[in-house]
């Protein structure tokens, strides 16, 4: 099979990436306008979280985890990939259709776990009915997520990429109709009787779009996989001893999910007790995703393949080239993004949430966490630049070792600190988390030997970003103070964010071509050749 073109699939995940977060910032905008920071948007926030939350056991965290490198190394040595793939594919969906049935029961429970401060408020009971009905979107994305698997480690990541996408196309299309006459007169909701029915029953049919998301995501790479020469089959499952050795793998790592879902519950929990919190937090979150989504997982989800089938070829030197070009080109991206993330986003959200439901004082609130999370916004994408560095050997033990420290210093920071400074302390512990855990990562890499290095280019490379990335942030800062009433006009702030956010990228473009922090003849050739 062909090597995989590192650069090449890294600008095809991001595009696409780019494409759904994009689309997934026009959807929270509009559930901004139409929900505000109120308790159907926070029960709708929580219910889409539940099922998103235990994709990180099922879907790209775990199972694939331990998937990708035992499929690329089949792969690599031409033994039955596809027998592999199918019964895992097996056993993967009879392990989520007994999940979802019992978490159907255990719902009121579940939405306890994740937000116990809406107990007896009118977002508990909203909260229970949209998690029953969101919580079938574990089945289809973790299968989904699985043939997305298969497509990756045969170079193929287009339609991968491109299936987040219909998650977006559908929930916007589903509030568009939701805010519809034809909706309203189809359900007979009288919106002169009050807002609660018609935001009740907006969050209702948001919340069916989740379910319908997951079954056309599955639909599309699953179709993709057997073009690729992979046709995946429905089948029962069996115990072999690739399923006992695929288990093995997936348990710690599972372990290592859980560590992290551990993470949010708590920042969710301390986030509960303040109204309107997880909506800000949850806005907030979309922002970030959207750097974070382009630059890291597009690196993730390349770069674990390629490192696999490298090791399992033995070519060092091939993967010590694929993991200091992928940290290079993931913190050129990422960094210029933490800093316009830090610096500007009271004009960010003010610009683009500020309507409709959502206030100012949702807005300096929601401005608030954006700036936190933007401090840890690079430990975020290295932590998808180092784990395919374990993960690649089969070893989820370690990453899951640190992933307890980390969760213990966030438990610290966001309970503790919520005493003092209130639901930013949710924020601040999970930056202060990250970055904790990369230290554990980069130390941990020691026994590793040179593949698992950082070279002298990339340190170079760094410190250009950094100089790049300061320049930049100045130039924004500025930027926004001669903008200021244009971007708090009505008829210009859309124009003058636009303007604002060119202006830093250029600026940003400009100085680190000469300071040679990012070049872009080696991004183009990149797509002329493999990396």
């Amino acid at each position: 099979m062909k090597p995989i073109r590192l650069m090449m699939g890294f600008f095809t995940v991001g595009g696409w990436t780019m494409a759904s977060r994009v689309l997934g910032l026009v959807r929270d905008l509009m559930i901004a306008a139409f929900l505000g920071a109120g308790p159907v948007a926070e029960a709708f926030l929580v219910a889409f979280a539940l099922p998103n939350m235990f994709r990180r056991f099922f879907a790209e965290g775990a199972f694939n985890t331990a998937f990708i490198p035992l499929f690329s190394k089949k792969v690599e040595k031409g033994e039955d990939a596809l027998g592999f793939a199918n019964d895992a594919f097996a056993a993967l969906g009879s392990l989520l259709i007994v999940f979802t049935l019992l978490a159907q029961l255990f719902m009121p429970w579940l939405v306890l776990a994740m937000a116990s401060g809406f107990a007896g408020d009118e977002r508990f009971p909203l909260a229970v009915v949209y998690g029953r009905i969101a919580f079938g979107y574990i089945l289809f994305i973790s299968l989904a997520a699985l043939c997305s698997g298969v497509l990756n480690t045969a170079g193929r990541f287009a339609a991968a990429a491109a299936a987040p996408v219909l998650l977006n196309v559908i929930l916007v299309s589903a509030l568009l109709f939701a805010e519809s006459g034809l909706f309203r007169d189809l359900f007979h909701i009288d919106i002169n009787g009050g807002p609660d029915a018609a935001s009740i029953a907006t969050g209702t049919i948001l919340t069916w779009g989740v379910l319908i998301a997951g079954i056309a995501q599955l639909a599309l790479v699953w179709w993709a996989a057997g073009r690729a020469g992979f046709p995946i089959r429905p089948r029962l499952p069996r115990l072999t001893p690739d399923m006992i050795l695929l288990a093995k793998i997936a348990a710690p790592a599972m372990l290592a999910g859980g560590v992290l879902q551990i993470n949010l519950l708590v920042g969710r929990q301390v986030a509960s007790f303040t109204d309107g919190a997880i909506a800000w937090i949850g806005y907030a979150d979309r922002l970030y995703q959207l750097p974070l989504g382009v630059v890291g997982i597009a690196v993730a989800v390349v770069l674990l393949p390629d490192l696999s089938r490298r090791l399992t070829a033995g070519d060092d030197t091939g993967a010590r080239s694929a993991f200091n070009r992928a940290g290079e080109i993931s913190l050129a991206l990422t960094v210029p993004a933490a800093a316009a993330l830090v610096v500007i986003p009271t004009a960010l959200i003010s610009v683009l949430f500020q309507r409709g439901s959502f206030t100012a004082e949702d807005t300096a609130a929601t401005a608030t966490a954006v700036a936190l999370y933007g401090l840890g916004l690079p430990a975020f994408v290295l932590q998808k630049v180092l784990q395919p560095l374990y993960f690649a050997r089969q070893d989820t033990r370690t990453p899951f070792r640190f992933a307890v420290v980390a969760m213990v210093v966030n438990a610290v920071i966001a309970v503790g600190g919520s005493y003092v400074i209130g639901w930013h302390a949710a924020v601040i512990s999970s930056t202060i988390a990250a970055w904790a855990m990369v230290w554990l990562l980069w130390r941990g890499t020691a026994p590793l030997g040179d593949v698992a290095r950082f070279d002298t280019r990339f340190y170079k490379r760094l410190g250009r970003v950094c100089l790049s990335s300061g320049i930049m942030a100045l130039a924004l800062i500025g930027g926004a103070t001669v903008l200021g009433d244009a971007l708090n006009s009505p008829g210009w702030r859309y124009l003058a964010l636009a303007g604002l956010v060119t202006s830093g990228i250029v600026v940003y473009f400009a100085s680190a071509q000469l300071t040679g922090a990012l070049s872009l003849s080696e991004i183009r050739g990149a797509f002329r050749r493999s990396k």
